[in-house]
């Protein structure tokens, strides 16, 4: 579907989000034991830390096991998101992260266990059901995966196109003008662009505006700060960290991006190698805030968290 570029930059008639500040975020004020995001940690007026944990998980993981032909690459995970929570999934190249992506999308499934989204077991639903309960996730692909063939308006618009058959081309214009102002672009100028004509930051904050497009309830990040420089990088956090505050979006950050990880997510939690493990060890090594994680002494988070080599460079 064509979108028409806005002559004034047309504004809806309500913004149903604030937009994001970049910088000095102000905390919430009142009660701190009654206005923080549920699934969130947090420290009370007293010094202790707790999270709010009363409503069932909008995702969880249970027993989750994965098996390619005779590989086992994810065993007996269990997990669960909160609405408002963003965790962070990190750990060494070929341990399982991206594949436990896809379990939670519903496109690959599991040996034993189950995936509930909103307490539904994506693996028991009709085609048309799963498609309809993807509707409610988000996506942001490592190298943003845009439609090279389309302009930038179109990308963003692609989704409400696809399901919100609905609306207006009008709505969909101003739409999608409110979402690239969100992630900081400028509609006027990248509007009729196409992706090969912007830079690769400018690309990925069009795949996150994409992303959003839905309103989804949980957003999936997979290595989105890959190949960008520092100061972009931290743009990229900014945004997730705005999708969770102030759209109050649940997200799975995949990462190797020690420093995105903690600045991001409410909780961290690393995946070891199956392969690796001894015969009854739990695949999640560690599942914590971040702070925990830097004062971690599992040998095994510290070489992760630290970038060491030690022993591993031999066996390379």
């Amino acid at each position: 579907m064509t979108t028409s570029k806005p002559d004034k930059a047309p504004q809806l008639e309500t913004r149903p989000y604030p937009f994001p500040k970049f910088e000095g975020r102000e905390p919430v004020q009142g009660d701190s034991d009654t206005r923080h995001i549920e699934g969130s940690v947090f420290v009370d007026k007293g010094g202790t830390k707790k999270v709010l944990r009363r409503r069932s998980p909008l995702l969880r993981l249970d027993n989750l096991s994965v098996i390619f032909n005779d590989n086992q690459v994810l065993r007996d995970i269990n997990l669960k998101i909160r609405r408002g929570e963003t965790i962070a999934v990190i750990g060494e190249s070929g341990c399982g992260k991206t594949v436990l992506l896809k379990n939670m999308i519903g496109l690959i499934a599991p040996a034993t266990g189950r995936v509930l989204f909103n307490g539904r077991d994506l693996f028991t639903l009709s085609d048309k059901e799963l498609t309809e309960t993807r509707s409610h996730y988000g996506f942001v692909f490592q190298m943003a995966a845009l439609f090279d063939s389309m302009t930038i308006s179109e990308n963003v618009a692609f989704p409400l196109s696809q399901h919100r058959r609905t609306m207006k081309r009008s709505e969909i214009t101003a739409r999608v003008e409110y979402l690239l102002e969100e992630v900081g672009l400028n509609p006027q100028i990248v509007w009729d662009k196409t992706p090969a004509e912007i830079s690769g930051g400018m690309r990925k904050r069009v795949g996150f505006a994409r992303a959003l497009a839905m309103e989804p309830d949980l957003m999936l990040y997979d290595e989105p700060t890959t190949g960008l420089d520092p100061i972009m990088s931290d743009v990229i956090n900014e945004l997730m960290i705005n999708a969770r505050d102030n759209r109050r979006v649940a997200g799975v950050l995949v990462t190797h991006d020690i420093k995105s990880a903690i600045k991001v997510a409410n909780r961290i939690v690393m995946l070891y190698p199956h392969s690796r493990l001894a015969p009854d060890e739990p695949q999640i090594i560690f599942d914590g805030t971040p702070e925990e994680i830097i004062q971690s002494t599992d040998p095994r988070v510290a070489q992760f968290i630290r970038g060491e080599a030690r022993d591993r460079f031999r066996e390379a």
